[in-house]
């Protein structure tokens, strides 16, 4: 029986990687699948889903605007589709999260989402706060805080590396703009304001 994955972690936790990994180990067994990447984060090529250690494939971009239901029943017109992996799933809204549930429960086809839980605010992403009610399957990947604990929290820095608490919910970036951080060293970065907005 098919189902809704979600696999989320702070930033640098080989999320990426594991997606390649494991989209690669279908096609290896000459299975088709199908792979989607957010068309915001333009870090690399656009419609690319590339990994810190080198590992890179071309996918289908979603905005938006993206019907992925649409667009996997399209595809699935011409192959047949073992399972549908997504990248950047914080960067999905309810309407699409809901279109991955009906991928699973009417074209029983897996869907395997890879995404960050919450922004630099500590604040749930749409999509990711979506999966998180509905996915049959959430499991969390594990990265490390300086200090050696479990990293949850991403903290959004300058280029001196100090903490930046305002902004848009969304910016795109790598090591130079985030480091993944553990909630006690992510609130001490901005003087323990957890309390406040």
């Amino acid at each position: 029986m098919a189902k809704l994955h979600f696999n989320y972690a702070a930033m640098n936790a080989g999320k990426s990687t594991m997606l390649l990994q494991a989209s690669f180990n279908y096609h290896e067994r000459g299975m088709s699948t199908i792979e989607f990447t957010a068309e915001i984060d333009n870090r690399d090529a656009s419609g690319v889903i590339a990994s810190r250690i080198g590992l890179r494939k071309d996918v289908f971009l979603f905005s938006a605007k993206t019907d992925l239901l649409q667009a996997v029943t399209t595809e699935c017109a011409s192959k047949s589709i073992a399972c549908v992996f997504l990248d950047e799933a914080q960067f999905l809204n309810e309407t699409q999260v809901m279109q991955l549930a009906t991928i699973v429960d009417d074209l029983n086809i897996p869907v395997v989402c890879y995404g960050l839980r919450t922004d630099f605010r500590g604040r749930l992403f749409e999509g990711s706060a979506r999966l998180l009610a509905i996915a049959d399957e959430i499991r969390e990947l594990k990265t490390i805080c300086r200090c050696g604990r479990k990293a949850t929290m991403n903290l959004r820095i300058d280029q001196d590396g100090n903490a930046i608490s305002s902004g848009e919910k969304i910016e795109i970036g790598g090591n130079e703009r985030y480091t993944p951080l553990c909630r006690k060293h992510f609130y001490e970065a901005f003087d323990g304001e957890k309390h406040k907005k």
